[in-house]
């Protein structure tokens, strides 16, 4: 039996039946082969995120729309993604309005949570009301969990009551499990493309002012350190960046050496 956050009071929906089994079978394969060849993609993460979202419409029973949501420390949603309209509208309600609800909740605790009639939910009086009459009564939120941290969540939600059982519980944990992998190591891809950024910029911004220091000692004499100090000088004088005071210097540099050759 699976564990999870359910509504407290409210009876668990009667499981489907064995067709209805197989065929939800087949479309969590679906979504599971989607979420593997993400990563394999080199997608941005803002962009592997929407397909996540996408394909958990797909591969959990009933869903009618979805959202994935990254956390930021200590816990604070970074980032968000949804499939339609109303889910957009539902995560402004939970994050940025209310500051509760099922995601919320499911990613305090790391576990699943269940609501099969948000208006009559305790658990989340003020959130509850505002979505159910946005039509909205079911929801499935499922922590997306990297080596016992929850890194964010999948928000699935129903316009009927009580959409999402035990079976759709399971599935949607499978899922889940997948596409936290994947959402995780897009992270660290982008984490690494950006570093490695990073690292050029600088290094190119180092032979940039080496040049500068280089034509300052041919000019005047002064030593590698003298030099750099004068080029330090000249930046905070001209509330410059360093890095642009050092280009100046070798653009102006190279545009004499030309003169001299065309003369």
């Amino acid at each position: 039996m699976a564990d999870y956050d359910a509504q407290p009071g409210r009876e668990t929906p009667s499981e489907p039946s064995a067709a209805q089994r197989d065929a939800d079978d087949v479309d969590l394969l679906s979504g599971l082969r989607g979420v593997a060849e993400l990563v394999a993609d080199a997608r941005s993460v803002p962009d592997l995120l929407s397909d996540v979202a996408r394909f958990a419409t797909i591969a959990i029973p009933d869903v009618v729309g979805a959202s994935t949501v990254l956390l930021h420390d200590p816990w604070e949603v970074r980032a968000t993604t949804a499939t339609a309209d109303f889910v957009a509208a539902i995560d402004r309600v939970q994050y940025d309005e209310l500051r509760e609800g099922p995601c919320l909740t499911c990613m305090s605790s790391g576990r699943v949570a269940v609501s099969g009639s948000l208006g009559s939910d305790s658990r989340w009086p003020r959130f509850g009301g505002r979505v159910a009459r946005m039509d909205v009564h079911s929801a499935l939120s499922l922590p997306l969990v990297v080596n016992g941290s929850v890194i964010g969540a999948i928000n699935a939600y129903a316009h009927t009551r009580d959409a999402f059982g035990e079976h759709a519980v399971v599935l949607g944990l499978q899922f889940a499990g997948s596409a936290a992998v994947s959402v995780y190591h897009a992270q660290l891809l982008n984490s690494a493309r950006t570093r490695t950024e990073q690292l050029q910029q600088a290094l190119g911004s180092r032979a940039v002012i080496d040049q500068a220091i280089g034509i300052i000692r041919s000019r005047s004499g002064a030593t590698a350190e003298q030099a750099f100090e004068r080029l330090t000088q000249l930046s905070q004088h001209n509330n410059v960046k360093l890095v642009a005071i050092a280009e100046q210097l070798v653009d102006e540099s190279v545009r004499r050496a030309r003169a001299r050759q065309r003369r």
